[in-house]
């Protein structure tokens, strides 16, 4: 091996197990392809069945086959391959974690034997990073001596301080800075300052964040310090104020190594969380030495909407000496009133750097903006920094920052920074003025513009606009002077305020108020002047030009009048609804425009304010009439509505107040006793007219539409008659007494007329005038009442009573007159006419009483009497007249039936005869039925309702009532039956007895009763006559008396007895029997009356 160099192999075993990973993949690819081509490959059919095609099949499978097993034999050489690749790889796996821990541990050995001298000597190692701070609020340990990171500080407990952190030896960052801690009691911990880099290369570390303030009472703690660089290397960042009731200021930033390195940025300012209080200041960027630029300035904490103070920006770090441009200014907060914003950063002397910008003022949310801050001054031949924009403001917008001034030497003026804009009504914040050019050359900055003014709020005048910053100052030799900034914008005015609109009416008066006139539009804000122009250079340098002046805002738009108030509402006491206010007269004339701001190009003046021509001052309405219906007062009229408000030169006028409804009448008692009336119901109270509408302007303005007017009340409902009582000893039945007749309904209140338009201001169409309001419909009649049933005749007094007419329906209200309209405006609908209702219906008529019947005749052979003719049924009740339009006329009342005559009495019999063979006698004959009762007469219908006002169909006439049907005769009586012949009598001794003598004949029957007559049909006017009473059926003729018997025959006398025992004479022979008398004859049928069926005769008697 001499002679020949030593190679060095490296092996990766991740490398080697990810290729081993690869084959075994392909393996099984390949395994997978050949398992499938293996069927295809090594059993082939021949093509055909000659020799030639089954060798050819042969030689492809031989070779299917060997081609197998050559597969075969790579695929166990590729798995030989595989293992072996795996197995290497994890020896030489294990083979590095052994040699790892080998040198770990030499490594340990080593640094332990170098750190144990310094360790022993100075308590830090020489080559190492400090540790870490253990406890709450330990500062982290120091770097090693020679390399080592500072270790970071503890957090701090509560309300205590972070630890700092540790510093970094010769190469090395400085550790960070703990965080305070919070407290609930007291102020927040501060943060722990950051550790310083290494002397020789490294960073500072970062300040801690200052702990939170959690009470409302305390302060947030400070940001810790940023740690320094030594010689090369960047300063380590401020740490943020804590949050608290005032906000912890944040921290300055860490200064930038002395060779090279940036200083950094300061940190932010903590928040306010109470209402009131301060927000923390931003801490100052770190500053840079040589070379670098400074650091930014930490923003200013934020405060509460509500108040307190934005926090201020913190100011930017200067920049090296040599080479370096200066921070920018941190921005101030937002707050109640808005932070100023930081200075920017000077640049470095002996650098062309630029001056850092200043910082942008924070919102004021209630009160004002925060000023701009200041651009730093540029190097020797720099150029300085821009100034900071100012905040927004609530009132006065922030100012602008001035420019920076360039280099000592070289250089241009910064621009100044423009003001911020202002809110409603207040001025806008003026511009900065631009910097100073450089004392031998350089033009002057360029001034910053001057803010908007705010636009006015109703009746506030708009706020000015900011003033331009002027221009800067040029240099020495061929430099200009800087322009000045543009003025800003005036605000608009506001609108001038509403007339006061008059007030709601109230009782006694009830009238709505009058309104006010509009106010005066509010004068626009004046635009901001332009800023003065630099000077130019003594020589060869030109002055810079004026900034343009602002334009003026425009005046605000006039107030409108006031409208009228509303009327009220008539009540119980007061019922007429009160007048509507009259709308003001005048509307607000336009505001003055904004006079423009002076500069190089004069602002223009701002426009007057509109004076609205077209609407302001309506009329108000007027107040209902009250409503009687709700009230407690039957038929009480219906307020009238007020009038409607006038409106004012450009107003509507006001809606005239719709009438108030009518009341119901009373309603009419029922009678109480038998034969009382029924009473008459009262009228509806009249609706109220509805009120006039409101003129419109007298120079434009539609006029108010008229009020509707009341509906008139209902009629109320006539009592019902009672029933007549049933008839005396000396008449008939009581006739029934006459149903109440219906109130009459309310008529409707009439609609208000409308108003009359205004005047037409120059050309165009006419303004509307008012339409009429719509008359009230009539009340509804009241219903009448029915008249009262006649009694029905008694056994006294056959005749009935005749029914009670019906009471007259009451007449309906009258609709309402429709408004008058206003000029070329059609007339308001007229109101309906109130619904009436049908006439009261007569009462039916009492039914006759039955005739008595006739008496049996008394004594032998004695006649029947003849039964009583029965009641005439009483007249029906004429029909009510109906009540208004349309309407039916009441029923007449159906007559009442006859009644029906009595039965005839029966005769008596024949007596039996009393001599030897003597005949019978005949029976006696039976007495006449009775006639039946005269039907009643139906009722009159009523009369018929009028035809509509508007084409209405007139009524129907009511019916006649239904005649009574005529009463049933009597049955007639039967007649006597005959006696019965004597016997005979017995002979003496043996003669023959005597014949028996002949039966009587029967008596007569009675006459059957005439039919009683049916009662006349009643009328109707124009309705439908009633139907015809039927008249009563006639009775059948009494049955004749049956004959006698004959008499019986008498036996035959004995014989008489011999003597001294001689022969019996013999008997007598039997007599022969009477003969049977003849049948009484059948009486004679009733007559037939009208509509009634003849009696049929009656029977004759049977023979003996």
């Amino acid at each position: 091996m001499d002679g020949f160099p030593m190679s060095y192999l490296i092996a990766a075993p991740d490398a080697l197990a990810a290729a081993a990973s690869q084959l075994a993949g392909i393996g099984s690819t390949l395994e997978s392809a050949n398992a499938a081509a293996a069927a295809r490959t090594t059993s082939l059919l021949a093509a055909a069945q000659d020799e030639v095609s089954t060798a050819i099949a042969a030689l492809f499978g031989t070779h299917g086959h060997a081609y197998q097993a050559v597969s075969a034999q790579a695929a166990a050489f590729q798995a030989e391959f595989l293992q072996s690749l795996t197995a290497g790889s994890s020896q030489y796996a294990a083979a590095e974690a052994s040699n790892l821990l080998s040198l770990q541990g030499l490594e340990d050995a080593i640094f332990g034997a170098i750190n144990a001298p310094t360790y022993a000597l100075l308590g830090r190692p020489l080559i190492g990073d400090g540790a870490n701070g253990a406890t709450p609020g330990a500062a982290g340990g120091a770097g090693g001596l020679l390399i080592g990171n500072g270790g970071a500080g503890a957090a701090g407990a509560t309300g205590q301080a972070g630890g700092a952190g540790g510093n970094a030896g010769l190469i090395g960052n400085g550790g960070v800075g703990g965080a305070g801690g919070a407290s609930t009691t007291g102020n927040g911990g501060a943060g722990g300052a950051g550790g310083s880099g290494g002397w020789l290369y490294g960073s500072g570390g970062a300040g801690g964040v200052g702990g939170a303030n959690l009470n409302s009472f305390g302060f947030g703690g400070a940001g810790g310090a940023g740690g320094r660089a030594w010689l090369i290397g960047a300063g380590g960042i401020g740490g943020a104020g804590g949050a608290g009731a005032n906000g912890g200021w944040g921290a300055t930033g860490g200064s930038g190594g002395w060779l090279y390195g940036d200083g950094a940025a300061g940190g932010a300012g903590g928040a306010n969380t109470s209402a009131s209080g301060t927000a923390g200041t931003g801490g100052a960027g770190g500053n840079a030495w040589l070379l670098s630029s400074g650091g930014a300035g930490g923003a200013g904490g934020t405060g509460p909407s509500i108040d307190g103070q934005g926090g201020f920006g913190g100011h930017g770090g200067h920049g090296g000496l040599l080479a370096g441009a200066g921070g920018a200014g941190g921005a101030g907060g937002a707050g109640g009133i808005g932070g100023t914003g930081g200075l920017g950063g000077d640049a470095g002397w002996l650098s062309g750097a630029s001056g850092g910008a200043g910082g942008t003022g924070g919102l004021g949310s209630i009160g004002t903006g925060g000023l701009g801050g200041a651009g730093g001054t540029g190097g020797l031949y720099g150029t300085g920094g821009a100034g900071g924009t100012g905040g927004t403001g609530a009132t006065q917008g922030g100012g602008g920052g001035l420019g920076g001034n360039a280099g000592f030497l070289l250089g241009m003026g910064g621009t100044g920074g423009s003001g911020g804009s202002s809110g409603a009504g207040f001025n806008g914040g003026d511009g900065g003025a631009g910097g100073t050019g450089g004392w031998l050359y350089g033009n002057g900055g360029v001034g910053g513009n001057g803010g908007n003014g705010g636009a006015g709020v109703t009746g506030v005048s708009g706020g000015h606009g900011g003033n331009g910053g002027a221009g800067g100052r040029g240099g020495l030799l061929f430099s200009d002077g800087g322009n000045g900034g543009n003025g800003g914008i005036g605000g608009r005015g506001g609108t001038g305020l509403q007339g006061t609109n008059g007030a709601d009416g109230t009782y006694p008066s009830g009238n709505g108020g009058d309104g006010g006139d509009g106010g005066a539009g509010a004068t626009g804000g004046n635009g901001g002047n332009g800023g003065a122009a630099g000077r130019g250079g003594l020589l060869f340098g030109e002055n810079g030009i004026v900034g343009r002046g602002g334009a003026g805002g425009d005046g605000g738009t006039g107030g409108l009048a006031g409208n009228g108030g509303n009327g009220a509402a008539g009540n119980a006491s007061s019922p007429h609804g009160g007048n509507g206010g009259n709308g003001g007269n005048f509307n607000g004339v336009g505001g003055t425009g904004g006079s423009g701001g002076s500069g190089s190009v004069m602002g223009a003046h701002g426009k007057t304010g509109a004076t609205i021509t077209s609407a302001g001052g309506n009329g108000g309405n007027g107040g209902a009439g009250y409503d009687a219906s709700l009230g407690n007062i039957a038929g009480a009229s219906g307020g009238t509505g007020g009038n409607g408000g006038h409106g004012g030169n450009y107003g509507n006028g006001g809606t005239g107040g719709a009438g108030g409804n009518g009341a119901a009448g009373t309603a009419g008692t029922n009678g109480l006793l038998a034969g009382d009336s029924g009473g008459n119901g009262t009228a509806g109270g009249a609706g109220g007219a509805g009120g006039t509408g409101g003129n419109g302007g007298s120079i434009s303005g539609n006029a108010g539409a008229g009020g509707s007017g009341g509906r008139g009340g209902a009629g109320g409902a006539g009592g019902s008659g009672m029933d007549g009582r049933s008839g005396a000893d000396l008449g008939a039945g009581q006739s029934g007494t006459t149903g109440g007749n219906g109130g009459d309904g309310g008529t409707g209140g009439a609609g208000g007329a409308g108003g009359k338009a205004g005047a037409v201001l120059g050309k165009g169409s006419t303004a509307a005038s008012g339409a009429g309001g719509a008359g009230g419909d009539g009340g509804a009649a009241g219903t009448p009442g029915d008249g009262g049933s006649g009694a029905n005749g008694d056994a006294t007094h056959l005749d009935g009573g005749s029914g009670g007419a019906g009471g007259n329906a009451g007449v309906a209200g009258s609709g309402g007159n429709g408004g008058a309209n206003g000029s070329g405006v059609g007339a308001g609908k007229d109101g309906t006419a109130g619904l009436g209702v049908d006439g009261g219906d007569g009462g039916a008529g009492g039914n006759g009483a039955a005739g008595q019947n006739g008496e049996n005749g008394v004594g032998t052979g004695a006649s029947g009497s003849n039964g009583v003719a029965g009641g005439k049924g009483g007249d029906g009740g004429a029909g009510g007249a109906a009540g208004g339009v349309g309407t039916h006329g009441g029923t007449g009342g159906a007559g009442g039936q006859g009644g029906d005559g009595g039965h005839g009495g029966s005769g008596v019999n024949g007596g039996n005869g009393t001599v030897t063979s003597g005949t019978g006698g005949s029976g006696s004959t039976g007495g006449n039925a009775g006639a039946g009762g005269g039907g009643g007469d139906g009722g009159k219908g009523g009369a018929a309702g009028s035809a509509g006002t508007h084409g209405g169909a007139a009524g129907t006439a009511g019916d006649g009532g239904a005649a009574g049907k005529g009463g049933n005769a009597g049955q007639a009586g039967a007649g006597g039956t005959g006696a019965a012949g004597a016997n005979g009598t017995a002979d003496a001794n043996k003669g023959a007895g005597y014949a028996g003598g002949d039966g009587g004949d029967g008596g007569q029957g009675g006459n059957g009763g005439a039919g009683g007559k049916g009662g006349a049909a009643g009328t109707g006017t124009g309705g439908h006559d009633g139907a015809n009473g039927a008249g009563g059926a006639a009775s059948d003729g009494g049955a004749g008396g049956a004959a006698g018997a004959g008499g019986a025959g008498v036996d035959g006398g004995g014989g008489v007895a011999g003597v001294n025992s001689g022969a019996g004479v013999a008997g007598g022979d039997g007599g022969a029997g009477g003969k049977g008398g003849a049948g009484g004859a059948g009486g004679t049928g009733g007559t037939a009356l009208a509509g009634a069926t003849a009696g049929g005769d009656g029977a004759g008697g049977v023979g003996g």
